[in-house]
């Protein structure tokens, strides 16, 4: 195991104390709230000027990139969402300072502020911010023939609609969000978005947990009633605003990216959740010596989302170099197996699954049936402006 690193928490008393209390090893959690400060999991190095210039013990594939640039520049500093990565594989790789967002649009707004990358080499964005992220001028533009690892990407997580021929990005993984519940609690099945919404006004009420983003917010209620969740028909929009402000908010306990271990940890009652970390919550439950049939995990339906997050390289990486090595890597099948049985998502690499030990726990969660996949539908900005808005509100009128 490699050493731990140290990490910073910046967040006020109260939330300082709760996300204490919930940190290990697997799991290190941003702070709850779409403008809350960002938690910080920084790394003992810094950047390529800082390295001690030996590299790092590394038996999982090594830190070679493909042609051109420096291929043993192995730090840099990543902009991320929480719990995302596998500590001990970063760590075989190299030095990487972590900085860690709550949502796109918090990630999107502090370097838009900072006028530029920030100090950020990279950045893990969901697909469809990448155009908003390329016309900021904020991304590098890709020399595939760099990332020879590449060819380990299954055809059809390349060339995605919003990054015809990857000229800015390449998978990270991909996932699909619905719901974890507590069974001591709640006695009956949740099958859809509706039954969600019935149990979260009722049995669930104040406690109940709604990821802490405007799209899968409002995407709940779009999908409950049978409305595209990328709607721009004002009517529906506003009976969304109408129900999420109104009848809804004042059920909600939190706002909540990460709430697997929340859950677990008798927090909540019922969460919206993406798959990965409903995963790592009943890991966790399995680790501290509960009993994971407790827990319920759902994949949403009728409909729910299909997302990809992705490999960016921010506009003026100071260690281009090191982010060329570190995508070479991680592509590799057995370092993205690693990846895999860490974060709980899909990485696009089908050879990776070899890799994987056949006892590795709740694989259902991380690759779906055909069934499932069609029940997914990619998001869209058309409607971004409108959904902040009825987040806002609806997050105030919450008081989470």
């Amino acid at each position: 195991m490699a050493p731990q690193q140290p990490f910073r928490i910046l967040a006020d008393t109260a939330t300082a104390q709760r996300l204490v209390g919930a940190m290990s090893r697997r799991h290190l959690l941003a702070t709850v709230g779409g403008s809350a400060a960002l938690a910080a999991f920084l790394a003992a190095c810094g950047g390529d000027d800082e390295s001690d210039g030996g590299g790092s013990s590394n038996t999982t594939g090594g830190t070679s990139g493909g042609g051109g640039g420096d291929s043993g520049a192995n730090s840099l500093k990543l902009f991320t969402w929480a719990e995302y990565d596998d500590p001990d594989l970063l760590a075989s790789f190299g030095n990487i300072e972590i900085t860690i967002f709550n949502s796109n649009e918090e990630a999107i707004q502090k370097l838009v502020s900072a006028g530029g990358n920030n100090g950020f080499d990279m950045i893990c964005p969901t697909g469809v911010y990448i155009p908003q992220l390329a016309g900021e001028g904020l991304l590098e533009e890709l020399d595939l023939a760099r990332i020879t690892n590449f060819e380990n990407l299954d055809e059809a997580y390349r060339n995605q609609t919003w990054d015809p021929g990857n000229k800015y990005s390449v998978c990270k993984n991909w996932g699909s969000t619905g719901w974890i519940y507590d069974t001591t609690v709640i006695d009956r099945e949740i099958n859809t978005w509706a039954d969600f919404i019935d149990v979260a006004m009722n049995e669930a009420s104040g406690s109940v947990s709604i990821l802490d983003t405007a799209p899968n917010l409002c995407g709940m209620y779009f999908w409950a009633n049978g409305i595209d969740w990328n709607t721009t028909d004002e009517a529906e929009l506003g009976a969304c605003e109408e129900f999420l402000v109104n009848e809804f908010a004042q059920h909600i306990k939190a706002f909540d990216s990460y709430p697997g271990i929340n859950l677990t940890q008798g927090n909540y009652s019922l969460s919206m959740v993406w798959n990965g970390d409903a995963r790592q919550g009943l890991l966790s439950v399995a680790e501290a010596g509960g009993n994971p049939d407790d827990y319920k995990w759902g994949l949403g339906a009728p409909e729910t989302e299909l997302w990809m997050d992705n490999w960016c390289i921010l506009k003026g990486a100071a260690n281009i170099d090191a982010c060329y090595n570190f995508i070479n890597f991680i592509l590799d099948p057995k370092n993205s197996a690693t990846d895999v049985a860490f974060h709980g998502y899909n990485t696009g690499i089908s050879a990776a699954v070899a890799e994987l030990p056949p006892d590795t726990p709740y694989l259902e969660i991380v690759y779906f049936t055909d069934e499932e996949v069609s029940r997914m539908k990619s998001g869209s900005l058309d409607n971004q402006e409108a959904v902040v808005d009825i987040y806002n509100k609806t997050k105030a009128a919450a008081g989470a």
